[in-house]
């Protein structure tokens, strides 16, 4: 089962409303992306927790349609 990219943004962008956020589909097969999120969420915050949010905000996608998600998060400010 894939998700569309389209979809993961919308997610994304729930979760991190002032983010910039690109997705990249590795694969073609819409279940392997890389995704690039930049957002003042993650001002302060180590590598780690930055990603733990991102992985929280997506569970229920990370544990079905979404196979693997390659992430760089960045602090905006």
């Amino acid at each position: 089962m894939a998700i569309a990219q389209s979809d993961l943004q919308a997610r994304i962008e729930a979760a991190f409303p002032e983010a910039e956020i690109t997705i990249t589909d590795l694969a073609g097969d819409g279940d392997h992306y890389r995704a690039r999120i930049v957002s003042d969420a993650f001002n302060g915050l180590p590598r780690v927790r930055q990603h733990q949010l991102v992985n929280k905000a997506l569970a229920d996608l990370l544990s079905g349609p979404l196979h693997a998600l390659a992430l760089e998060t960045v602090a905006k400010g």
